[in-house]
């Protein structure tokens, strides 16, 4: 990511920028549900699904997870919802591949922005402008996004929205000072007093946030804290008769018209007309995690407004609820009967060979027995006459208590509430259908979805329309 080309003015925090700052806060913390929920159900879809935290019959507070193995059991996971995420995002990338020339950077981003969008309900990028000038987009991460609490769909009702950075000391100083060697010194000093968070860095593949908070960022490095706030200022509407343009202009700018008008009128020119007025605009800052305002500026897009695309689903009443969420229960259920099935078929007797003692023959231990047993082709001789009972094996199922069919039945209600049915999944459903049987099968199944396909395709539109016109309108 790359600072746009604009002025910066770097200076000390006052009174709006605290004020803003401590907003950026309360607005991080209001994630914090959304946070709580998008961390569960990634846990569930990436097999992480015993970590619910329940209180046992003696009022204790442990793990589903720490509770089996107390009693001696082994917890076991049968993943369904990933493949429920994995068949969703394949029939994206089938669908962008039929529909449209792929454009396989941002197919890419859009695929694992889907996947985010199935755990938590979430689309969140950021376009801005690279090193050579052209626009880009990123992916964001949800546990470092914040924005006021919204309920439109559309999100036309942000007023703050921001995004906490990771980044070392001359990363910062390269994003902000412009190459101002006053601007890079003083930035340097601001964070002399910081130390960088070490502990608990992660390793390969590992979470990358499972350490940092707001003040705090993880693996090493410095926070940084860009924050957008649609603000309203006292401006002045212009116009210029005599070259017939049109401007807007800060009210400082009114002693200078005056005087300009002055002189106009003593030359016999048309004058500037200047008419008082309120814009909306939106301003980005940048905080050091003390406070400090390390830029400030209005936006330089072509668009006028902040570099995040972002689609809350479905925002019914302000609340976010994700698609995984809504299986969670049925995988949870799922897990428990293949553990219960499996702790059943390992109580059952099997194979047990009941043997009177009296029928040893003479000169055989029970190693000897256990040993001819095990044979294919062995013969085990017993002295008969010398009890009533003969020796006998003994092998029960107890797995027949309806288990067997209650997983069935989970599986099937897993598939009609998620709506990834057999089709979708790529499971054959008999080699004589035909092939336009199949894709009818296909349609139909893919109408559970479209809501959510149709939902992510407008965040993209959305998304393509603010990256046509990010970069300023040219003179």
């Amino acid at each position: 990511m790359t600072m746009e080309n604009h002025s910066i003015d770097i200076d000390n925090a006052n009174r709006h920028d605290k004020q803003v700052f401590a907003a950026a806060y309360s607005a991080w913390t209001d994630w914090g549900e959304l946070r709580r929920k998008r961390r569960r159900s990634k846990d569930f879809t990436y097999g992480s699904q015993w970590g619910d935290v329940v209180t046992t019959p003696d009022g204790s507070r442990c793990t589903e997870h720490q509770q089996l193995l107390a009693h001696g059991h082994e917890p076991l996971t049968n993943n369904v919802i990933r493949r429920l995420v994995r068949s969703a995002v394949g029939r994206f990338r089938n669908m962008v591949t039929i529909g449209e020339e792929r454009r396989d950077a941002i197919d890419e981003l859009d695929s694992r922005a889907l996947e985010e969008f199935l755990i938590s309900g979430c689309c969140l990028q950021r376009i801005g402008i690279d090193n050579d000038g052209e626009p880009m987009v990123e992916n964001l991460n949800v546990n470092r996004f914040f924005s006021n609490v919204m309920e439109d769909v559309h999100c036309r009702d942000c007023k703050i929205v921001g995004y906490l950075h990771n980044m070392n000391v001359g990363e910062l100083i390269r994003l902000l000072a412009r190459g101002d060697r006053s601007r890079a010194t003083r930035i340097r000093s601001i964070y002399s007093n910081i130390e960088p968070h070490t502990a608990g860095l992660p390793s390969i593949g590992a979470d990358a946030e499972c350490s940092g908070d707001f003040f705090t960022a993880s693996h090493g490095q410095v926070r940084a804290v860009e924050v957008w706030t649609l603000e309203l200022s006292e401006v002045l509407e212009c116009h210029d008769r005599a070259t017939a343009q049109l401007y807007v202009c800060d009210t400082s700018r009114q002693h200078g018209i005056d005087a300009e008008n002055a002189r106009r009128q003593a030359a016999g020119i048309d004058i500037i007309d200047a008419r008082w007025g309120i814009e909306e605009a939106w301003h980005c800052r940048w905080f050091a995690p003390d406070g400090h305002c390390l830029a400030h500026y209005t936006s330089p897009y072509g668009h006028g407004s902040h570099p995040f695309a972002i689609k809350l689903y479905p925002l019914t009443d302000g609340e976010v609820h994700s698609f995984v969420e809504d299986v969670i229960d049925q995988q949870k259920y799922i897990n428990r009967l293949i553990t219960l099935i499996d702790r059943v078929m390992g109580a059952s007797a099997k194979g047990v060979l009941l043997f009177p003692d009296a029928a040893l023959p003479d000169g055989f231990t029970w190693d000897d027995l256990k040993r001819i047993w095990r044979s294919t082709d062995g013969i085990l001789p017993y002295t008969d006459g010398c009890c009533t009972h003969l020796p006998q094996q003994v092998s029960t199922n107890n797995t027949g208590i309806g288990a067997f069919e209650l997983l069935s039945l989970q599986m099937r209600l897993m598939e009609e509430i998620s709506g990834m049915g057999s089709v979708l999944q790529g499971n054959n459903n008999g080699s004589r259908q035909g092939a336009q049987l199949y894709e009818r099968q296909v349609e139909n199944a893919t109408i559970a979805l479209s809501d959510i396909f149709e939902t992510f395709n407008t965040f993209r539109r959305h998304r393509d329309q603010k990256l046509r016109t990010t970069l300023p309108p040219q003179p």
